[in-house]
């Protein structure tokens, strides 16, 4: 790639970061119809989950998802990698198993050469690769910035499907990736971010959250959600008004990112991190103890982010050995769940 060429400087926004704000998404979802009218749509829109899931027979459903964005870093085969792996965790989160994938991408031709495009393409591929299927097809565009992403196609059995809206009281939360991503995105775009930071930064987004698939198997799982462009709390929010609970998070035991604080003290933070807060911060009440940082993290845009669990509490320290042993070493307990309205306390 030309020196001169950063991916990051020909859009507007990066990554899970240029998503629709939560209100703005519930809104243009209002009119969609209900899964009620399709008996055999098991998740539809209704409570924001990760993917759709239509009932092909009594063992077997299809989970159906497609998610693509500008980019987050300036190296090709980078974005391409991250874009993929964001992509896929949305099967994963249902508790399914990609079985191919279909590439979408929009590149400004007249800005970037052909060989950026095809690292793009074959960073996906190289993820795709990692969790077994393959890119089978795809729609190329001519677009003013760079996107990138999949449709990404897998199976559950419709017994056992992850939904975000199953969680009961008394569950507690665990969250499998440390939060900071969209922090370590500001930086980069103002070139303040050093090579360990974008380490933990590739790290992170590259990791697949093929343990989603390991979930239904597990005694004590009720509901699951990955957390990306909303930030931890929105995602939260999202369990919560689909499972009618509220909840409460430790700030303390959230797991951050290395080197994603020291960021945050410094003052580097997302548009969308805002407009996040904007979106939900109603419902979201903050502890007086709490850092200054601790807003900008919780509602920081995740992009690849981690996958937040409700577990029973008597099961919870069997699921959180088998996602650290899976590879999620951050992993971590980090809230509970209660009958009470939905929303937030942060302690």
């Amino acid at each position: 790639m030309d020196a001169d060429t950063r991916l990051t400087a020909l859009a507007h926004g990066g990554g899970c970061g240029c998503k629709l704000s939560p209100a703005v998404l519930r809104e243009v979802l209002a009119g969609m119809p209900q899964a009620a009218l399709f008996p055999d749509l098991l998740v539809g829109t209704e409570t924001g989950d990760d993917a759709a899931v239509y009932r092909l027979n009594d063992r077997q459903a299809l989970v159906a998802t497609t998610d693509f964005f500008t980019p987050v870093v300036d190296d090709p085969t980078d974005f391409g990698r991250i874009a993929a792996t964001n992509a896929l965790s949305d099967v994963y989160a249902m508790g399914g198993r990609p079985i191919l994938a279909l590439a979408l991408v929009g590149m400004p031709l007249g800005k970037l050469p052909v060989e950026i495009v095809q690292r793009i393409v074959a960073g996906g591929a190289e993820i795709c690769a990692q969790a077994g299927i393959p890119v089978a097809g795809g729609h190329s565009i001519d677009s003013p910035e760079p996107l990138y992403g999949l449709v990404a196609l897998g199976l559950v059995d419709p017994a056992h499907i992850m939904r975000n809206s199953g969680a009961r009281a008394g569950d507690v939360l665990i969250l499998t990736k440390g939060v900071g991503v969209g922090v370590f995105s500001a930086a980069l775009k103002q070139g303040k971010l050093g090579a360990a930071g974008y380490a933990a930064m590739l790290a992170s987004t590259t990791q697949l959250n093929s343990v989603g698939a390991d979930l239904p198997g597990l005694a004590g799982v009720h509901a699951v959600t990955d957390v990306t462009g909303f930030g931890l709390l929105g995602h939260a929010l999202e369990m919560c008004r689909g499972s009618g609970l509220g909840a409460t998070i430790e700030f303390s035991t959230v797991p951050v990112l290395d080197g994603a604080l020291a960021l945050a003290e410094a003052g580097f933070t997302t548009g969308a991190g805002t407009r996040n807060w904007d979106s939900y911060g109603a419902d979201v009440r903050l502890s007086p103890a709490l850092p200054a940082t601790a807003k900008s993290l919780l509602c920081d845009p995740q992009t690849s982010g981690g996958l937040l669990i409700a577990v029973a509490p008597e099961d919870a320290l069997t699921v959180l050995r088998h996602i650290r042993g899976a590879g999620f070493a951050a992993a971590a307990v980090i809230g509970e769940l209660y009958d009470r309205a939905p929303a937030i306390d942060i302690a």
